[in-house]
C-alpha cells in the first residue's frame, strides 16, 4: 500500500498528514495567530511555519505510526497561497524528498480540497462550491480539468468575514466568531446584493456592513451580513446546479463549517432534487490531508518533480490545472509541462 507525507503550508496554517489508499492515519496541524484586530503577516506566518515545521512533521509521524522510510511519497502545497508561507513548505519537501530519496509531488491547494472532499464525502460528480478566505469558486469537472462557471469578482466571503470581523477587533480567521454572533439576531438590516450571473460581489457590502456598525447592534448586523453574503452565494450556486443538471453538491473549504450556509444549501438541493456534500468540520478547513489525497493519485497519474525543480506559485488557478486521475487515460508528462 503506497503512503504519502502532505505537508500544508499556504497562509496561517502548517500542517502534515499521512495518508494511505484506505485512511488518513494523521493530521496534525500548527496555526499561526495574528494579534488582535490583525490579519494574516506574511513574513511572521512563514516564521510560525519554520519554527513549527519539525514539530509537527514529527508528531504527524508518530501519529501515523511510520518513520520517514515508511513514506513512499511526498507532496506539498505549491500554490495558490501566500509566497513566503509556500516556500517554507516547498524547502521542508525539498529538503525530505533529497534526504530520503523519495518522489515529489506538487498540489494546487484549491485540488486538495475538492480531492479530499470527495474522498470523505463520497461524491462521485458534483457541482463543486470552494468557498474559504482564499478560494469562492463554484466548479464543475470537464476535459481533465475543474472549470469554473462562478466566482467572486473580489474579494471571497472568508476574507469579507475576517476584514469586518477586523473591524470589531477580532484576529483572522473570524468566521467562528460573526457567526457565534450572527445567530443572537434574527433583525435583517437592507446591506447591498450583487449577484451578476453565476458570479457575486462582495466589496460593497463589506463597506456597507461596516457602515451599519453605526446606530445598529453588531449582533444584526453580523447576522445581516451573514444572510446578504449566504444569499447571495446560494442563488449563484442554484443557477449553476439547475443549468448543469448535477444531482450533486459538494462544499468544501474553511467556510464550508458555517451551519447557516450549509442550511441555505440544503434548500436548494431539496428544490432542484439533488444531494448536498458537506465536507466535515475537521477538514474543511486548511490541513495536510488534503495535500496528501491529491499528491497519492497525482504520483499515480505519473507527476512528480525532481527537488532541484521544486516550486511555488503564489497566483495558481484551479482551471489551469490538469487533473489527469479524473481524466480520460494515463497522463505521465512531466509536472513541469503540466502546469506551464
Amino acid at each position: 500500500m503506497t503512503t504519502c507525507l502532505g505537508i500544508e503550508s499556504t497562509a496561517h496554517t502548517f500542517s502534515c498528514s499521512i495518508v494511505d489508499e484506505e485512511s488518513i492515519l494523521s493530521d496534525v496541524r500548527s496555526v499561526y495567530k495574528p494579534p488582535e484586530g490583525s490579519g494574516i503577516h506574511p513574513r511572521e506566518a512563514s516564521r510560525h511555519h519554520a519554527d513549527e515545521s519539525a514539530a509537527v512533521l514529527r508528531d504527524a509521524l508518530a501519529t501515523a505510526g511510520v518513520r520517514m522510510s515508511d513514506v513512499d511519497v511526498i507532496a506539498y502545497s505549491a500554490g495558490p497561497g501566500l509566497g513566503p508561507c509556500l516556500r517554507v513548505g516547498a524547502v521542508v519537501a525539498r529538503c525530505l524528498s533529497s534526504y530520503h530519496a523519495k518522489p515529489l509531488v506538487p498540489v494546487n491547494h484549491a485540488v486538495g480540497h475538492i480531492e479530499l472532499g470527495i474522498r470523505l464525502t463520497g461524491a462521485r460528480d458534483p457541482l463543486v462550491l470552494l468557498v474559504s478566505g482564499g478560494h469562492c469558486m463554484i466548479l464543475l469537472f470537464s476535459g481533465r480539468r475543474w472549470r469554473v462557471i462562478g466566482e467572486t469578482l473580489d474579494i471571497t466571503p472568508g476574507q469579507l468575514l475576517d476584514q469586518f470581523g477586523r473591524e470589531l477587533g477580532f484576529a483572522s480567521p473570524c468566521g467562528a466568531k460573526i457567526e457565534e454572533l450572527a445567530s443572537r439576531s434574527s433583525r435583517y438590516i437592507r446591506l447591498p446584493y450583487t449577484v451578476k450571473g453565476n458570479d457575486v460581489s462582495y466589496s460593497g457590502l463589506l463597506t456597507a456592513a461596516k457602515k451599519a456598525l453605526e446606530g445598529n447592534r453588531v449582533e444584526d448586523v453580523c447576522y445581516s451580513l451573514q444572510e446578504t453574503a449566504f444569499a447571495m452565494l446560494t442563488e449563484a450556486t442554484e443557477r449553476a446546479l439547475a443549468f448543469s443538471r448535477k444531482e450533486e453538491l459538494m462544499v468544501v473549504g474553511g467556510v464550508a463549517a458555517n451551519r447557516r450556509l450549509a442550511d441555505m444549501l440544503a434548500t436548494i438541493c431539496n428544490r432542484q432534487g439533488a444531494r448536498l456534500h458537506v465536507v466535515p468540520i475537521k477538514y474543511a478547513g486548511d490541513c495536510g490531508a488534503q495535500i496528501a489525497c491529491t499528491g497519492l493519485p497525482a504520483y499515480k497519474a505519473g507527476i512528480s518533480v525532481e527537488p532541484s525543480r521544486a516550486f511555488v506559485r503564489q497566483s495558481w488557478r484551479i482551471d489551469s490545472t490538469d487533473v489527469p486521475w479524473r481524466g480520460d487515460g494515463t497522463y505521465k508528462e512531466r509536472a513541469a509541462d503540466l502546469i506551464d
